[in-house]
């Protein structure tokens, strides 16, 4: 972005305090203005208990709450001790426990009926939900003058911490910034603050740090959200304008060529869905301007035969066609796939080959030098219309003949620089289409692909049959993990095939790091054991419930040709039962597998389960899908587990993914490498705000492009999306 006309941001400066360093690492904030930017998560009134029963495990939280009772128990024979404290707010119950030397002083400041602010990690141990070694300020005693006058006010602000970064300390950093608030230069043009009736920028900051009314709160959130939504809007809107002025090469259908050849071939209708954004496609190409489109659909919606359709087009004008995909095993079986359905139409040059045809070339890092350069060599001449690859057609030495369009699949696992350096090896820009298979709602789109124009498929191939979900409660009934060992035999025995996912590989290379002392004493207590390996699990498997059955691992350490071969016999149905980690999410196609077993399911994501569960049921026969979890009945995670069992929309459970996630997530952040600005917009509730936003953001940049008029504008462009988060959010 060019920065000639953005003012001075007067925030930049670093943080001196001591907390400084663990700010800067935890929490990703360094300087004034990225302080003022962390907002408390809620807020709690003198005299309100906090309601403990929806923690969330694993995160750090803070909660204000009263002791019920507090106990010493002994361990080892006596040669331990530990310290229970129960907590209460009257609707739930948390547990905090303390071990060894340290136990006295909290047994001495914690009486039963005292009240304080407790903060640390939320674990289970039997079946109840606990901190162990919580920090904390007892709160109504003189133990603390300090921290009780800290808190004397109405509203208790409870920042998102960290370990050995308690929310009581931000509250005191942020004192110490909150009086520089007055300089931060306000993003939102003088006209639209005032048309709206907003708070200025410093006054919302002061009413979100230290307010004196819930109705400041809300005052000060309606303001931060439109800043949030309108700056990344203008984005979005200057990356539209930018890409509408480049130039393109129309791709226009070939009447009696290579499409209408593979049309005559298949051997089914595609679906009213499919046909309807083939048509959006097709109109894109034909212009000449690039493509800018973002296609999502369901799992198993046929996202690759509209992708191929529109590859075939481009081939048909002239050009040339590169799908790029996130790992080998995708881009094997994209390429597998795609010659399949086009049979002789993919035998250019061979016996065989049809009148209409073309070379379709796999390209990834683990090819032979041979194999390699034959690749290389038909795409700089133009003989191989379509190539399929990973980040090896990324590469210096890949050249094109004449690249007409870019598929790119998954387009999450890429950084802009990545598609960047594909799209550049046209002789124009080429045409871009972005495939997602996790459904996004509307709300997301508009902010996260708000450059992209999008097309939605959300019907099914026909003759499709529904996958049955359903959680399997490992600890409290293990008898019903056996019941799904049995199922997994009697669908291999009905002639079909299975999966066994688990989150880890195994074999000690990928263990968790060695425990401290201090993890010991909480293992004592039950922590948590690692994740499930599918190493250990195929063996156990082999020995046990599924003896006799031909097993095989799947996983991203073993060697390309190794995982092509395993995923040749699995699709050949040379193997029963494949036991994999997640490189099988996406892409992989075997319609003979019915049967998926998830071991630590809660140990995924609600989208990642959605997309695995689509490996199973892509034939003619019902696909049955089962959630391993040893996590209590009353947990969130369970609740997770549930809500994917019981539906199978996917748009739907992308939005209980959101809800449950932090919004940052939402942008990519471990993409784009840097902390999300949305730290108050809700792209799940806030449709309205981000909708109007847009459109105010689209007025703006079509009257003034380079934001010349509103400097204050440009400084919150570089301040809150700054050039790598700007390349982020070009998917283009």
């Amino acid at each position: 972005m060019d920065r000639v006309s953005a003012l001075d941001e007067p925030l930049k400066t670093p943080l001196g305090a001591a907390t400084a360093k663990v700010m800067a690492e935890h929490l990703d904030l360094h300087t004034v203005g990225d302080l003022l930017h962390h907002y408390p998560r809620r807020y709690e009134e003198r005299g309100q208990l906090t309601t403990l029963a929806d923690l969330p495990l694993d995160e750090d939280v803070t909660v204000v709450a009263q002791v019920a009772d507090s106990r010493v128990l002994k361990f080892n024979n006596g040669r331990g001790q530990r310290l229970e404290i129960t907590l209460t707010d009257g609707s739930g119950r948390l547990q905090l426990v303390f071990f060894g030397k340290g136990i006295h002083k909290p047994h001495k400041e914690l009486p039963p009926g005292s009240r304080g602010m407790f903060a640390g990690k939320v674990s289970v141990f039997n079946r109840k939900l606990q901190l162990a070694h919580p920090t904390y300020v007892p709160l109504g005693t003189d133990s603390d003058e300090d921290a009780v006058d800290a808190f004397a006010g109405r509203l208790i602000p409870i920042y998102p911490a960290c370990k050995g970064l308690e929310s009581w300390k931000i509250t005191k950093a942020v004192d110490t910034v909150l009086p520089r608030a007055v300089e931060a230069v306000d993003p939102l043009p003088p006209a639209l603050r005032e048309g709206r009736g907003f708070a200025s920028l410093p006054e919302a900051l002061h009413k979100i740090h230290r307010p004196e009314t819930r109705a400041d709160i809300e005052d000060a959130r309606q303001r931060l959200k439109w800043d949030e939504a309108f700056v990344l809007q203008v984005a979005l809107a200057r990356r539209r304008f930018a890409n509408a002025g480049l130039p393109a090469v129309a791709r226009k259908p070939r009447p009696d060529g290579l499409l209408d050849a593979f049309d005559a071939k298949l051997p089914f209708t595609l679906t009213d869905g499919q046909q309807k954004v083939t048509r959006e496609i097709f109109d894109d190409l034909a212009t000449e301007h690039p493509m800018h489109r973002l296609l999502q659909g369901e799992v198993g919606s046929g996202k690759t035969m509209v992708a191929l359709r529109a590859m075939l087009t481009v081939v048909d004008a002239g050009g040339q066609a590169a799908m790029l995909a996130p790992t080998e095993v995708l881009a094997q079986q994209h390429h597998r796939s795609i010659t399949e359905m086009m049979g002789e139409l993919a035998e250019s040059g061979m016996l065989g080959g049809a009148e209409h045809s073309t070379k379709v070339v796999l390209l990834t890092g683990s090819m032979g030098a041979a194999g390699r350069r034959r690749a290389l060599l038909d795409l700089v001449t133009g003989e191989a219309g379509i190539v399929i690859g990973t980040h090896a057609l990324i590469e210096d030495k890949v050249q094109f003949h004449d690249l007409g369009v870019v598929v790119v699949d998954e387009q999450h696992r890429f950084g802009v620089e990545q598609r960047d350096a594909l799209r550049s090896k046209g002789k124009q820009p080429p045409h871009l289409l972005v495939m997602t298979a996790t459904p996004i709602p509307r709300t997301v789109a508009m902010t996260v692909f708000g450059d992209l124009e999008t097309s939605v498929l959300d019907q099914l191939p026909a003759g499709r049959l529904p996958i049955a979900s359903h959680v399997v409660p490992a600890q409290d009934k293990p008898h019903f993990l056996a019941r799904a060992w049995e199922r997994v035999r009697e669908e291999v025995e009905k002639g079909h095939q299975a999966y066994v996912v688990c989150p880890r590989i195994g074999d000690g290379d990928d263990e968790p790091k060695k425990k401290s002392a201090e993890d010991t004493a909480t293992s004592e207590e039950g922590a948590k054991r690692p994740p499930l390996a599918v190493i250990e699990i195929a063996e156990q498997l082999a020995k046990g419930p599924l003896t006799g059955l031909r097993i095989e691992v799947l996983h991203g350490r073993m060697q390309p040709d190794d995982k092509d071969d395993v995923m040749r016999r699995f699709a050949a149905g040379d193997v029963d039962v494949l036991v994999a980690t997640t490189v099988i999410e996406v892409g992989v196609n075997v319609p003979n597998a019915t049967a998926m077993v998830i071991m630590d399911a809660d140990r995924f994501g609600v989208s990642q389960l959605h997309q695995l569960r689509g490996r199973v049921g892509r034939g003619s026969a019902a696909g049955l899908c089962l959630l391993v979890s040893e996590m209590p009945e009353a947990s969130p995670a369970r609740a997770r587990l549930s809500a994917v069992a019981a539906t199978l929309d996917g748009f739907e459970l992308s939005r209980i993914d959101l809800e449950q996630r932090r919004e940052g997530d939402v942008l990519g952040q471990a993409q784009s490498g840097v902390r999300s600005s949305l730290r108050m917009l809700a792209v799940i509730d806030d449709e309205e705000v981000i909708a109007a936003a847009r459109e105010e953001a689209v007025a703006i940049v079509s009257e003034d492009p380079e934001l010349e008029r509103l400097p204050e504008l440009r400084t919150a462009l570089d301040a809150l999306l700054d050039t790598e988060r700007e390349q982020y959010l070009d998917k283009g």
